[in-house]
């Protein structure tokens, strides 16, 4: 409780900074309850609302970098420092350095996980870094949740990043996770904040299930399960890959269960190793090939791991229900998108873009656009159709979920 960061950073990620010289990949991410201080550790030390982005991890590791590469026997390698600083909110990925432009991710010929139209920033110090770090933070997506005034709602990955001859010699990801919440805590009913705890908690227990599917050797491991899993899948796999974990926890009685589910998941990290930890990349393509069309759905997985992971005490039936139901409606989503672009004329195409562009937007006006453009083309858009139904049954029943959950808390 009284460390500082610099003292966090001693003894987590700073041992990891060497592997990036050394033509490998290496992760930290902190990980914790809403509140904890994961934000205050990886970004800075915090003064009323300002934050002092040089005595974060994110700025110490930038500092070790730039010490490393002044030393004799890395200045002859050439090696140029490129970092990015991108946010995972919603299931979506935006960049903090670029104006929060939305981003895609996707695979390559090889297999390799690519963010497109990511953007790197050329840095010569640490005070660039700094500097980078304070313009992507400013951007960061904040709410308030029933913990924590100033809440970050989404991941926030900080890259820093080697290339020799722009060929990528070594990375560093140092991530920012969003806090986990149990929908028993949570009392809001406001559709937006409880579609991001539901996303939050989705990609928790994605990042975990990829934990245990390397911990236990298994021949795939489940990396498309979330954004955040399949950005990091690089960072995972291969010999040379190292990752670390800075848990996180709050003092008092009332956060016994969050440090509970904190501790077990980083005893579950502490379990990989060199010999059962580093999947092999060639490997792991492979698995990825033959078991794309067979992998069991986030959904299956949040029924059978969901209560491990985010809490210990069975969730009350229609809290679960809710949750899902709300992943249901996100799942729906993106599939009418994919068909509208399919079958929508770009010129009205741009006009529903530019509405789910925007962070919180009317999603009955959404449906109801989408509505007008299949009446305008009902022969060609039988599919999209069919998915803008779902998407209304969907909202309908989550709007009854509400509505329960609203009589329930009165009695």
């Amino acid at each position: 409780e009284t460390a500082t960061n610099e003292m966090v950073y001693r003894f987590t990620a700073r041992p990891l900074v060497q592997t990036t010289f050394d033509k490998g990949m290496a992760t930290c991410f902190a990980y914790g309850q809403t509140g904890s201080g994961k934000t205050h550790t990886m970004g800075g030390d915090f003064s009323g609302k300002k934050q002092n982005s040089s005595m974060g991890v994110y700025a110490f590791a930038a500092r070790d970098v730039f010490l490393l590469l002044s030393q004799p026997k890395y200045q002859h390698l050439g090696l140029q420092v490129y970092v990015t600083f991108f946010e995972i909110y919603n299931g979506k990925v935006y960049d903090l350095l670029n104006k929060k432009s939305r981003l895609r991710v996707l695979e390559d010929g090889k297999q390799q996980v690519q963010v497109v139209g990511l953007q790197e920033r050329s840095v010569s110090s640490a005070e660039d870094v700094v500097r980078v770090i304070e313009m992507g933070s400013a951007c960061r997506t904040q709410g308030q949740t029933f913990a924590n005034t100033s809440s970050s709602r989404s991941h926030a990955c900080f890259q820093i990043i080697l290339r020799k001859d722009k060929k990528l010699h070594g990375k560093f990801s140092l991530v920012d996770l969003a806090g986990n919440e149990r929908g028993i805590d949570t009392s809001t009913t406001d559709k937006q904040t409880i579609m991001e705890g539901a996303e939050i908690n989705k990609s928790l227990l994605a990042l975990k299930e990829c934990i245990r599917a390397l911990g236990q050797n298994k021949s795939h491991t489940p990396f498309r399960e979330s954004k955040l899993t399949q950005v990091l899948r690089d960072s995972f796999i291969g010999e040379n890959s190292r990752t670390c974990m800075i848990a996180m926890i709050s003092p008092g009685m009332n956060s016994c269960d969050y440090t509970l589910n904190t501790l077990r998941y980083a005893d579950r990290v502490k379990e990989l190793s060199i010999n059962n930890g580093g999947v092999n990349e060639e490997s792991q393509n492979n698995a990825d090939l033959k078991e794309y069309e067979e992998m069991a759905s986030l959904e299956e997985s949040m029924e059978d791991g969901e209560d491990e992971l985010l809490n210990d005490e069975e969730l009350p039936s229609l809290s679960c229900s809710f949750q899902k139901t709300m992943c249901q409606i996100e799942d729906i989503k993106e599939k009418t998108l994919e068909e509208l672009g399919e079958a929508v004329p770009k010129t009205k195409w741009s006009d529903l873009m530019a509405m789910k562009d925007q962070l919180d937007y009317d999603m009955e006006g959404f449906v109801s656009y989408a509505d007008k453009l299949i009446e305008e083309h009902s022969k060609s858009l039988l599919t999209l159709g069919e998915c803008v139904n779902s998407l209304r049954v969907a909202i309908e029943l989550q709007k009854q979920n509400t509505a329960k959950q609203n009589k329930r808390k009165h009695q």
